[in-house]
């Protein structure tokens, strides 16, 4: 019963920041973050803080998540990559609003934890693997909509050959030092995009990582 009401005070300082749709407020309350958060900062697990994890790895805010979230319009979306696992918390959020989510992590300790996360709260519907992201997953492919969780300064173009058409591909990109949350639309073949608003991500890393 505290933890519900924890989670559901956290839901509401997200909302005094940015307004949910009503589907994405019930996602964030049916996944406890304590859940993704590492022991020694469960204390801080419904806080709006980035929190430290290991590897020198980062589980994002929840108001970034939200953010995130929000932005991939899920309205009626069947399948989701996400590049950039880390510690389960977004990919268990789309869980909870699409169909199908692929997740491609290129640490394997996090991935590692992230699945045993998974598998204890019975998300049956999110499929993982262990890649460097960049490269996409392109057996699932066509995707409706791709989330890229971390910063670059170009998306890699198979990944756009990787989503669906009609789709959506949400990134940080990094413009002259700056990094900017920008919405990609892959219409009739062709891409364009839309910036949102400045952002805070760890930088995209080439290869994958034991």
């Amino acid at each position: 019963m505290v933890k519900r009401m924890q989670l559901r005070r956290m839901v509401d300082e997200i909302e005094e920041k940015f307004p949910l749709r009503p589907y994405v407020r019930e996602a964030f309350l049916s996944v406890d973050r304590e859940a993704f958060v590492p022991p020694g900062f469960r204390h801080l697990a419904y806080t709006l803080d980035a929190l430290p994890m290991q590897e020198q790895q980062w589980i994002s805010s929840p108001l970034t998540v939200a953010k995130m979230t929000q932005h991939l319009e899920l309205e009626k979306v069947d399948s989701v990559l996400e590049i950039g696992c880390g510690s389960g918390y977004q990919a268990a959020i789309l869980g909870r609003i699409v169909r199908r989510v692929f997740t491609i992590e290129r640490i394997e300790p996090l991935l590692r934890e992230a699945r045993e996360r998974f598998r204890s709260l019975g998300m049956s519907n999110i499929f993982t693997r262990y890649d460097d992201g960049q490269r996409g997953w392109r057996e699932y492919a066509p995707y409706d909509r791709i989330l890229f969780s971390a910063t670059a300064s170009k998306v890699p173009e198979l990944l756009f050959d990787q989503l669906a058409e009609g789709g959506i591909l949400l990134a940080p990109v990094d413009e002259g030092g700056l990094q900017i949350l920008t919405r990609y639309y892959k219409r009739g073949g062709r891409i364009s995009s839309e910036a949102i608003e400045p952002c805070l991500f760890v930088p995209v890393m080439d290869g994958t990582q034991r």
